[in-house]
């Protein structure tokens, strides 16, 4: 009998605990450790955020889902991981022993990288919010009642090192289109600061027509902008930023004053993985084979946000490479077949494709794209916008809460549409 250890139970590690249980016979066992007890849908987070979400349409408990499905639960934190004993150390003391370790954690917020981000209730220095938690978006939703009642300048955009960019721009048309609704946007300049060369650069070098379309659409909207941002501090309604040319020499300075402000996080690893020698990248992040598993242990695997993948250009500020949901899908996908495999006796061959669908939602519209693979060169290229997203990205998120209750990692309908449109998680074998 093995035991599987998951250290996370977001939109990566419940689908791989569900897959890898289809995969293993029931004397093998599955457990669970994750620091909350509930499960939350991520890319809900900014509609949390507005008021268009409650907490509850976008979370659930998650011991009742596992337990119907034969997977065991721990609801605490991990503090250590010994890779040459083959244990946890967990909250508390608790140790926990496994035969194979699935890093799935999703990634350190390092809001301390720039002296004054982050929000005070969360580990922030106070000044700005971020939509990467729930708990996040309710911070921001909470501040927001009090500002629409006397409204003023609004920064959004992201971080020196920041890697995931899609729900910035998602935030900044989404919160247009909240203001619009109240009649307010007028009281409400919006600047949109990033640490992308360009506008519609998305940590990918773009994606067909991203950089075109979503400049058209800040334009229509009366958004500013800035690229090649390296904001440097924030200060209680002030944001300092220095923009830099396209050489990495410094082009202007800016002070930006604001009454709001939503600015996405650099990642790292988290603490207990980043500690384990060997396993991740100076940032933290699980260094792995083409099979997601660890270069220096044979028994650990990654999926998601928390894997070292290499930036897809160099840029004058530092910009990562996102991980998206299907992305991560793909990667968990590799995970269950090679574990399973290798549990069987069995040589790993299981490679994820890494292809990208992203809905981006804009509140009235909205923008997708299709990356196949999503780091270049690509396959298949693929940017649209229309009200089709929009209704897409309400879908999905009623899809996605009913495949984590379901306990099915792969529906029929995603294996089989997905599919016919040439779109596969897991590469062809040799």
């Amino acid at each position: 009998m093995a035991h599987i250890v998951i250290v996370g139970a977001g939109i990566g590690g419940m689908p791989a605990a569900y897959e890898i249980r289809e995969l293993l016979g029931k004397e093998h066992k599955i457990t669970v450790v994750n620091n909350t007890d509930y499960f939350q849908f991520v890319p809900s987070n900014p509609w949390i955020a507005v008021g268009w979400r409650q907490r509850e349409d976008i979370t659930l408990p998650i011991a009742p889902y596992l337990t119907r499905k034969g997977i065991g639960f721990i609801p605490k934190g991990v503090e250590k991981i010994d890779a040459e004993a083959n244990q946890l150390t967990l909250a508390g003391g608790e140790t926990l022993a496994y035969d194979y370790l699935v890093i799935t954690t999703g990634p350190k917020l390092s809001f301390s990288e720039v002296p004054g981000a982050g929000p005070a209730a969360h580990g922030g220095g106070g000044f700005t919010h971020s939509v990467c938690s729930v708990d996040h978006a309710q911070a921001f939703w909470a501040d927001y009642e009090n500002f629409l009642k006397n409204p003023g300048p609004v920064i959004i955009g992201a971080m020196p090192g920041a890697s995931c960019f899609g729900p910035a721009y998602e935030f900044a048309f989404i919160l247009d289109t909240d203001l619009r609704r109240r009649k307010l946007r007028h009281l409400v300049p919006i600047t949109y600061v990033s640490s992308e060369p360009y506008i519609g650069h998305l940590g990918l070098g773009g994606v067909g027509d991203s950089k075109s379309m979503l400049e058209s659409e800040m334009r229509n909207r009366d958004m500013k902008w800035i690229t090649n941002a390296k904001t440097t501090k924030v200060e209680e309604g002030k944001m300092f930023v220095t923009q830099l040319d396209d050489l990495g020499n410094v082009y202007k300075e800016h002070e930006l004053g604001f009454k709001l402000s939503m600015m996405l996080p650099a990642f790292k690893g988290v603490d207990a993985v980043a500690a384990v020698p060997n396993l991740c990248n100076p940032r933290g992040f699980v260094i792995i084979d083409e099979y997601q598993r660890s270069k220096a242990y044979k028994n650990i695997f990654s999926a998601g946000v928390c894997v070292a993948i290499p930036p897809v250009e160099v840029t004058p500020v530092p910009t990562g490479t996102p991980k998206t949901g299907y992305m991560i899908e793909s990667m968990v996908g590799a995970i269950a077949h090679n574990l399973a495999d290798d549990i069987n006796g069995g040589p790993a061959n299981a490679k994820g494709t890494w292809n990208a669908i992203c809905l981006a939602d804009m509140g009235d519209t909205g923008a997708a794209f299709v990356a196949l693979p999503q780091i270049p060169p690509r396959n298949v290229n693929w940017f649209k916008k229309g009200k089709w997203v929009h209704l897409a990205k309400i879908a999905f998120e009623k899809y996605f809460m009913r495949k984590i209750k379901k306990g099915n990692s792969e529906p029929v309908y995603e294996k089989y549409v997905l599919k016919a449109l040439g779109i596969a998680r897991l590469a062809d074998k040799p």
